[in-house]
Parts: structure tokens; sequence; C-alpha cells
């Protein structure tokens, strides 16, 4: 089982000196990733309802610091050595995925082939008027900018030719240094809650990532992914599965019976942490109640 740590660049730990600690610590502990959260704006007053709560608000402070989680990540590639770097996720359809293409590589390139690359369609509607992205072609969009990626990340002379789109015989590099089927790639990991989230993870994702999925949830959404993976003639099992809401050994033991290959700490629930000290707290006290029983 492999354990991660998510939402590691928001609120106290965005600032740089506690950032490169806190990921420190975690690689010292034994996590195997740390992961970052995404929104470029978030409007004030904003009316699209949260999916995730009851109320429909997102919970947390509106203008709480999100630093961009690439260039987050890029300053704790520098500082750690095998820690991986995740993202929980980027908000595809908000970024051109051509240049996102060279940026993820980047990234790749100079952290040693570390970065696993979390994407989701995104559900705050005011934040794509503000990038000036329309909010109803976030699902096409998404599926296309998937393409796009691979063919920049796989071909020497990458050609695409798309609804939203196009290039002939692209030159970019540096590839990554990782490889995903045997070509240069970065693992895309899909993340989303819904049925619409798990068929695209079993369409076009190397894992699936309901960060806060029970294992109540965790079941039947599983069943849309395998039966999707399938449908496209892929093997299920080659598509990794993070569960992230671990909240005792009890609900990690369930999470593995039904077959998640990573689970994550959730550093930043139920409540914003206060400081460095506590998220230390919470990291060690998730390694012995946890993570020392597998």
């Amino acid at each position: 089982m492999k354990f991660g740590l998510r939402y590691c660049n928001i609120g106290p730990l965005s600032r740089r000196e506690p950032a490169l600690e806190l990921a420190g610590f975690a690689e010292q502990a034994g996590f195997e990733s740390l992961w970052t959260i995404e929104h470029v704006v978030i409007p004030a007053g904003y009316r699209s309802a949260y999916p995730y709560s009851d109320d429909g608000r997102f919970g947390w402070p509106e203008d709480l610091d999100y630093p961009d989680p690439l260039m987050w990540l890029a300053t704790i590639a520098g500082a750690t050595e095998s820690i991986k770097l995740g993202t929980a996720i980027v908000i595809l359809p908000q970024r051109n995925p051509v240049v996102l293409a060279k940026e993820l590589a980047t990234v790749d390139t100079m952290s040693g082939g570390r970065l696993l690359f979390g994407i989701g369609v995104g559900w705050l509607a005011e934040e794509f008027d503000s990038i000036g992205v329309p909010f109803d072609e976030r699902a096409p969009r998404t599926d296309e900018a998937i393409e796009v990626l691979r063919r920049l990340w796989r071909d020497d002379e990458a050609s695409f030719d798309g609804r939203f789109h196009s290039f002939d015989r692209a030159l970019m590099f540096p590839k990554p240094s990782q490889t995903v089927d045997g070509r240069p790639g970065v693992p895309i990991i899909v993340g989303g809650h819904s049925p619409a989230a798990a068929r695209r993870a079993g369409r076009l994702g190397d894992g699936f990532f309901p960060a806060r999925a029970t294992p109540d949830d965790l079941g039947p959404l599983l069943d849309v992914v395998r039966a999707s993976a399938i449908e496209h003639g892929r093997h299920p099992d080659d598509i990794e599965i993070t569960a992230g809401n671990v909240a005792d050994l009890e609900t990690a033991r369930r999470f593995e019976a039904l077959g998640a290959d990573r689970l994550m700490c959730p550093l930043m629930l139920p409540v914003l942490i206060a400081d460095l000290d506590e998220a230390k707290r919470r990291i060690s006290a998730f390694a012995d109640d946890i993570m020392g029983h597998f």
C-alpha cells in the first residue's frame, strides 16, 4: 500500500519555509507522495453550488492562499529526493494543454520523474468566466486536453486536429522523464466523485481519485470504472485507485479490501490546520495509527 498526503499547498503551508519543512517531514515519515489543490480565482459571492457539501458552499475562506500547484511542486522538488509530487487536482479545461504539456514535462524532468498529474473538470462556473473558458464545454475540453498532452509527450513530431486545439508536426522537448505504457508521459489520474468521472477514468485515466468518497461510495464507482475500462478495451487493473477519505484504520482496511492502491492522509480536513506543528502532529498520528499497520 502507498500513502499520500493531500492538500498541502494551501493556507498556512502555502509559504516557502513551512512548505519545504512539511515536505521533508512527510518524506522522512515514509509517505510516498504529497498532493496539491488548485483554484486560480474564487469570485466573491459565487453562486455555483459546491457538489460535496450540504449547503453548496466550499467551506473554506474565499481569500485563502492557493499557490499555483505546479510552481509550488517545482519548489518542493528541489528540496526533496524521493517523495512523489501530485496534483489533486488541476482543473484541466481551464488550461491550454499545449502550454501545460511543456510545464508538466519540465516539472517531471527536473524532479527526476516524480510527477503525478491529477485532473478534474471543475465546478465553479464563475471561475471559468473569469478565465474566459465556457463552463458548459468543460467535459469535452477535458477529454481533448488529455489526448493533446499525451500526443505532445509521446510523439517526436506531434500532430492533432480537434474541436478546441490543432497543431501539425509540433516538436516539444524535453519529454517527461517517466514512461507510461512504455512511452514518455506522466500518469494522468482522474479526480471526481460522479459516475461521469468514473467513466472518464476507465476510458482515459491511468488512475482514479475520488478524494471525498467513503468506502460505501467507492464500491459502486469502481464498478463504473471497471465497466468503462473493459468497454474501451482496457484492463481494469491497469487503473490505479487512490482513496482520500481515510479517517481511521477500520476505514483504511475497507478501502484496501475494495482494491485501493494508495491511501491519503487528509491533512487539511475536516478543518484547516493552524500551523506547521499541527500538520506534523497529524502526519505522525497517521503514520503511527494507519501506516504502521500495513
